[in-house]
């Protein structure tokens, strides 16, 4: 079995915040393959569905970002999932708005959801898509700038990132993480270049 996390913070005043993009991505991909993500299990809603000739769980944590670890390792502990199956998809204030990573391993960075994964987990060896949402222009605003939500400028390059990330997920399930980084991080990086190429065209029009 796959397992799949978006992170985020459950609640409606959270939704569409730049830390929600994880749940934003599994939303999407909720409507892609028409299933739900509402079984509360191991501090989290799942969804299940079938595909690529394998089974792949949908999670959203509901314990909030900080304590992600707890339904993450629950997940993982009661279904065996192997480590090398488990996808987390965040938020990442060290990539530019709209810029797609996939990574194979690594630290947690600054992100307190990862960092409470992989010490609940006890490893750093599991897959990951980073999602940029840039770095507020004032350091010490680190907290609201991530509960906040995105400028209506930076909407189209969020939207085509939810897109590029779950398709992403599709190929990580279906021809593992090196396909998924070779494909969507060299892909997202000209589509970006294209799309604000001509962005600063309809400027120079105007």
């Amino acid at each position: 079995m796959h397992l799949i996390v978006g992170l985020g913070n459950i609640g409606s005043k959270y939704d569409g915040t730049r830390h929600n993009i994880g749940f934003e991505v599994i939303d999407t991909i909720t409507r892609n393959k028409d299933i739900t993500v509402k079984k509360k299990e191991q501090n989290g809603f799942t969804g299940v569905y079938r595909e690529f000739g394998q089974k792949i769980m949908l999670a959203k944590p509901t314990t909030f970002m900080n304590n992600s670890g707890l339904c993450v390792a629950g997940l993982v502990n009661f279904y065996e999932v192997p480590l090398e199956n488990l996808l987390i998809i965040y938020d990442d204030i060290d990539l530019e708005p709209g810029d797609v990573r996939i990574r194979q391993r690594g630290s947690g960075g600054t992100h307190n959801g990862m960092r409470s994964i992989i010490q609940s987990l006890g490893s750093q060896e599991f897959s990951r898509i980073r999602i940029g949402i840039g770095r507020p222009k004032e350091c010490s605003d680190l907290v609201n700038f991530v509960l906040g939500r995105f400028a209506k400028s930076d909407g189209p390059l969020m939207e085509t990132a939810i897109i590029e990330a779950a398709k992403g997920v599709d190929i990580f399930v279906k021809d593992g993480v090196d396909l998924a980084m070779n494909r969507i991080n060299v892909r997202k990086k000209v589509e970006k270049q294209i799309f604000l190429e001509n962005k600063e065209v309809k400027k120079l029009e105007n």
